[in-house]
């Protein structure tokens, strides 16, 4: 098959655009990485089932779990039923908590596998919450039933707690009151207002400085609890100021997709060993997954330049996956793993597959050709023109 195709432009017109094809190599099997990462995995649609999209969640269990089995060939860690995974998305508490119960069984059919699983409050009925006590019991109930699976928490940002606090003190009460009880250190997860609206004043403060000191007193009050904590700001500048704070031990899991590879290869700056670098828990590695391999395998044999050659041609594609609204980036995730073949259509959960225009989507598989992160170019190509017929082009 040709690797030419034609694609719309940002002016509308077409054009022809021919594949570089150039396919990453794996790293060497069994290669510990000296990071740890953490990639957001997304879930796959039933596109069979009868159900109505925009109102109930259809899972295609075996595709769904055959792709973290896939991320965790490849060395990374998967953070389950996140915000990667349409968690408030489309999919609901329910169905959340049979994907992680699938997943915890699978990783113990996989030496070395690990997960961490988010924990929040969205099963709550966000209009009937009425104080931080609501919030605290929401908490309670889910983290019951994923530690009753033997899961490691992710502590969700909760849309109901931002809804109700009414200071700081109140977000210290209700993180106060879930670290103590947690039977594992778990991971925070600070997630900005341009990835969920309705989180925005999260910490008690839309003053980013101030939030993050009330989030840094959260940490430094229950210091043994807490793992790390992942940060969504999409600023580097802030990520590195905090990292810099944290306790001792305390690691920060960038969230800042982009500016990943800098934070992660890190500056070396800081009292702390944690202070001179990132770790990642990251929603682009779902898309990206065998050049962040690749990229963190060279990191930890001491070669930095080739991590950097590796990794920053993924940036503009990721900036592209998560630009403006970036709440609709998981439509770009999943987009990839179609064009990968990790999944055998292009239909989400929710019904999501339509927040991005094919102009985005164009830009996106020359983005990713560029990032030489299209696993099969030939099948790429074939499904992107199967795309391009559905819209009238052929």
């Amino acid at each position: 098959m040709a690797l030419t195709l034609h694609l719309p432009t940002a002016g509308g017109a077409l054009a022809p655009y021919t594949l570089q094809g150039r396919v990453l190599a794996r790293p060497p099997a069994g290669l510990k990485f000296n990071r740890i990462a953490y990639s957001a995995a997304h879930v796959v649609a039933d596109p069979l089932a009868a159900v109505d999209p925009w109102l109930q969640a259809a899972v295609d269990w075996d595709a769904t779990i055959d792709y973290r089995r896939h991320l965790w060939s490849l060395g990374l860690g998967v953070a389950e039923a996140m915000d990667t995974a349409q968690r408030g998305m489309g999919l609901d508490w329910a169905t959340s908590l049979e994907l992680i119960r699938r997943s915890i069984d699978a990783a113990k059919d996989i030496p070395g596998a690990f997960l961490a699983s988010g924990c929040g409050t969205d099963h709550l009925d966000i209009d009937s919450v009425k104080s931080v006590d609501d919030v605290i019991r929401g908490y309670e109930e889910q983290m019951a039933a994923i530690e009753a699976l033997g899961g490691k928490l992710i502590i969700m940002a909760s849309r109901a707690l931002a809804r109700v606090a009414r200071s700081p003190a109140d977000y210290e009460r209700v993180y106060d009151r879930v670290l103590r009880q947690a039977k594992q250190p778990v991971v925070l997860h600070w997630l900005g207002d341009m990835f969920d609206p309705a989180l925005a004043g999260y910490w008690g403060s839309s003053n980013i400085d101030e939030a993050m000191n009330t989030a840094l007193a959260v940490i430094a009050a229950n210091p043994s609890k807490v793992d790390g904590i992942k940060i969504s700001l999409l600023d580097k500048d802030k990520e590195i100021a905090m990292r810099r704070r944290l306790p001792a031990g305390v690691r920060m899991y960038t969230g800042d997709d982009f500016n990943y590879a800098e934070l992660i290869a890190g500056d070396g700056i800081g009292s702390e060993p944690t202070h001179g670098k990132s770790d990642a828990l990251l929603g682009i590695f779902d898309a990206i997954a065998p050049a962040a391999s690749a990229a963190l395998g060279e990191l930890a044999q001491g070669n930095e330049q080739k991590f950097h050659d590796i990794l920053g041609p993924t940036v503009p594609l990721s900036r592209h996956i998560f630009a403006a609204p970036t709440r609709f980036y998981k439509t770009g995730v999943v987009f990839m793993a179609w064009l990968n073949g990790h999944q055998k259509h292009f239909t989400m959960v929710g019904g999501q597959q339509s927040t991005r225009s094919l102009q985005h989507l164009a830009e996106l598989f020359r983005l990713a050709d560029a990032a030489h992160v299209l696993e099969k170019p030939e099948l790429a190509v074939q499904r992107m023109k199967t795309l391009l017929a559905l819209h009238g082009v052929e």
